[in-house]
């Protein structure tokens, strides 16, 4: 199983810290945001993850050359950014022969079980799988529309009016042939440009963990405390 990890977003709204380290590179209680995806990857059986970078590559590059925890990276150096859809149809290769692949917002703080996920993603038979949570400002998000079956019946991009606070949470199972339907200008946006067009072949999965986009100061700061860690929420289940 692959995954792209989403890095290359410049962080400007946390621009004091981001200026001279990328926004992935971010400590969340001393545990850069790019390890504990890589952690919750490892724990999914995730074999391979492509990292898009655009500002700061060479950090990146560094902590790769540090990293070791069996996962394959692979680092796309973005000079000009293709969006987030852009990138996974520049890097369609990476994912050709695999029956689906990960796409995870490398911003987004989150207590999940990909392997759970990717589950549900076979039992239901489609070729998009969303995890979407409850948010309280919907309009800063995709917002889904799910039926009783769980299948997504409407996607809209940060909606000035949105008809729910149901929203893609950054996580998401695809099957490689969806890329096709990337357009061919960049930028390209997932949000904008590709799930749109897969309204109806979407299944909702919904996460009811830890979930935190660190995309502002304040929000950051509130990682630092609220962040449950993937050790405390391992001991846990482990009790269960």
């Amino acid at each position: 199983m692959k995954a792209f990890l989403l890095a290359a977003g410049n962080g400007t709204r946390l621009s004091s810290l981001t200026r001279h380290t990328p926004k992935c590179l971010l400590p969340i209680r001393g545990v850069p945001l790019l390890e504990i995806w890589l952690q919750t990857c490892h724990a999914a059986g995730i074999t391979d993850v492509l990292i898009n970078a655009h500002s700061h590559p060479e950090k990146i590059r560094e902590f790769m050359a540090r990293h070791r925890n069996g996962i394959g990276l692979r680092l796309a150096h973005e000079e000009r950014l293709l969006g987030s859809a852009g990138t996974l149809a520049q890097n369609a290769a990476f994912v050709a022969h695999e029956e689906a692949f990960f796409v995870l917002y490398g911003d987004v703080l989150a207590e999940i079980d990909l392997h759970e996920m990717l589950c549900f993603h076979r039992r239901h038979g489609l070729p998009v799988t969303l995890a979407v949570h409850q948010a309280p400002d919907p309009q800063r998000c995709g917002v889904v529309a799910a039926d009783s079956g769980g299948v997504i019946r409407g996607f809209e991009e940060k909606p000035a009016h949105p008809r729910s606070n149901l929203v893609f949470s950054g996580v998401m199972i695809a099957s490689p042939q969806v890329l096709s339907l990337v357009p061919p200008h960049r930028p390209a946006d997932i949000g904008f440009h590709l799930l749109p067009q897969l309204v109806g072949a979407m299944a909702a999965y919904r996460l009811s963990g830890f979930l935190l986009d660190i995309g502002t100061p304040e929000r950051y700061r509130a990682a630092q405390f609220s962040w449950p860690g993937i050790a405390q929420r391992s001991r846990a289940r482990a009790a269960q």
